[in-house]
């Protein structure tokens, strides 16, 4: 990264201006490099000289002067300049940048990839909403964030499994399965009634005659309780298979599915209960178990097991934690959650205390509820049941690229509004039409060139020297910045603002630059602006591929 090449070149020129004497011993602090907010500050800036003042006792100029004295040559370095009061400015070479087109090229796809993981296993745990019904489009949100944040570790280099926890065990499933089983009762003109805390949702009346439909009064035949855990099954399936179906359709699978039931049957929870019991951790009062979170400097106990023997949900999430974390060995875990479980964090943590785990191996990803609008009105039931909005209503209306574009285009904790009209509107203000156009006229120079016999072959890229060429190559340069900056502190929405910005400078080179020989017939520098859009190409398409967007070929 150059970022990192760069704080590396400061590092070893603050280390022999101190051997030199031109700067006093001292232990130079951490070496931040950025991207300027203005252009005209050059391409990377540092700090260091400001955040080494007090230390050094001399004046951040001082600093700079004597760090930029002694940096070492670097071919990527082309101008380096002091600003007041002390920051270092760093402009790539003009040669250099152009030189990084043949780079972009050889990588292809792999551009922008890092090594920060080093082959970690990292695992992203998300969507994982109640399998009691169609997924609402609010968990789209959830879905787009959790595989787009698998996608750029991956990109990162750790070795990635994205799983989805179904909670198929505890009351809102006990409720749903009721639920069902009077809906299916009432379909056969039983009077059956709903559960006063059940699910109400016109699909569930739906699913009950299917039931009634297909496997008529045999449910009605048998014991209830024995009835309603068969009814139960058979949604749970259908719910399973929806929600396969519905992620399926944005580009969203996972590498497990894993049954909360399952911690029960195979002993997990009871081996966690045994560990907590012998670390002191857990206490029998009013006849629940407790978990004791203020030992470990928690607010307050937790209950684990409620008074009638059920188990809270905060027992299924330790069982899980030490499966993923004990038993299967991640080195990273990153549970995707809407922000109203933000009060549950605290708890997450206090947990890998209790089970003798770093809790800096857990992150927790909150995001915050996602608007949906058409136009200036607020959408908030289905014209289709009458009900919730589906993630698939929305996606069988806008497609799958705008609602993964457009979910990324806040930060995961800032209130998204998601509009229906914007997402189809094949205008510059549609962000998702903006950059898949950039890619499709990408596409169609590349053809218009074959069909007159140009191709890139033998380009020259120390051509591409006018400043709308070097911009473009520069934003393509910081690709891995992106990347690093999104992974270290998992933000996925700097790709779409990165991608938009791409698209931006590469309608403006095509503006400013002819890229196909005119009049004068300029088939060197028409050659080396044709390896440019190439490489422009393989760009764009790597980040809607992060974002899990497609690249059109044509629009």
């Amino acid at each position: 990264m150059l970022k990192t090449e760069l704080g590396e070149l400061i590092v070893s020129a603050a280390k022999k201006a101190q051997r030199r004497g031109d700067l006093p011993k001292f232990d130079l602090p951490p070496v931040v490099v950025e991207v300027p907010k203005r252009p005209e500050f050059g391409d990377y800036a540092t700090s260091v000289a400001l955040s080494s003042a007090r230390l050094a006792r001399t004046s951040p100029m001082k600093i700079a002067d004597a760090i930029v004295r002694n940096l070492p040559k670097a071919p990527f370095v082309g101008k380096v300049e002091i600003a007041h009061p002390g920051f270092i400015n760093f402009t790539l070479d003009t040669g250099w940048v152009a030189s990084q087109v043949e780079a972009i090229l050889e990588a292809g796809m792999s551009w922008g990839n890092l090594d920060i993981g080093a082959g970690r296993s990292a695992q992203v745990e998300f969507v994982s909403a109640n399998p009691t019904g169609p997924l609402h489009f609010g968990g789209a949100r959830n879905a787009v964030l959790g595989d787009t944040v698998a996608n750029l570790l991956t990109a990162a280099g750790y070795h990635v499994q994205r799983e989805y926890y179904v909670n198929d065990a505890g009351t809102q499933m006990k409720l749903f399965g009721e639920s069902l089983f009077a809906r299916y009762a009432q379909a056969l003109g039983e009077d059956v009634p709903l559960p006063e805390e059940g699910y109400r949702g016109a699909y569930v009346v739906e699913w009950g005659q299917e039931i009634a439909e297909s496997q008529g009064r045999r449910f009605l035949d048998m014991p209830r309780d024995k009835a309603v855990a068969e009814t139960t099954e058979l949604g749970l399936r259908k719910a399973l298979d929806l929600m396969r179906e519905d992620l399926a359709s944005m580009g969203v699978e996972f590498d497990r599915w894993f049954s909360e039931r399952s911690l029960y049957k195979d002993g997990t929870f009871a081996r966690v209960m045994s560990l907590l019991r012998s670390a002191d951790l857990l206490s029998v009062e009013g006849g629940a178990v407790w978990f004791l979170a203020s030992k470990l400097g928690g607010s307050k106990d937790e209950v684990i097991i409620r008074s009638d023997g059920t188990p809270g949900y905060f027992a299924s999430d330790i069982a899980y934690h030490y499966d993923k974390f004990v038993i299967r060995g991640f080195d990273w875990v990153i549970d995707v959650w809407a922000v109203d479980h933000q009060g549950h964090v605290p708890r997450m943590k206090l947990m890998m205390k209790a089970l003798g785990l770093d809790p800096k191996r857990l992150t927790i990803l909150l995001y915050d509820m996602v608007r949906l609008r058409r136009g200036g009105e607020e959408v908030k039931i289905s014209k289709r049941s009458g009900d919730i909005v589906t993630l698939r209503e929305v996606v069988e209306e806008v497609g799958s690229d705008a609602v993964r574009f457009m979910l990324l285009t806040r930060s995961a904790e800032s209130t998204l509004d998601f509009d229906l009209q914007l997402a189809v509107e094949q205008s510059s203000e549609n962000p998702v039409y903006y950059v898949q156009y950039a890619h499709a006229r990408i596409s169609s120079i590349l053809r218009k060139a074959a069909e007159r016999g140009v191709n890139s072959s033998g380009g020259d890229v120390s051509l591409l020297t006018h400043p709308s060429e070097q911009a473009l190559i520069r934003q393509m340069l910081r690709l891995e910045d992106v990347i690093e900056i999104a992974v270290s502190n998992l933000e996925p929405h700097h790709l779409p603002f990165y991608a938009q910005e791409l698209a931006s400078l590469f309608h403006q080179f095509y503006r400013d630059c002819r890229v196909l020989p005119g009049s004068d017939g300029d088939i060197p520098l028409s050659k080396a602006r044709l390896k440019l859009v190439e490489a422009t190409k393989v760009v764009l398409a790597k980040a809607l591929g992060l974002m899990g967007v497609s690249a059109p070929e044509e629009m």
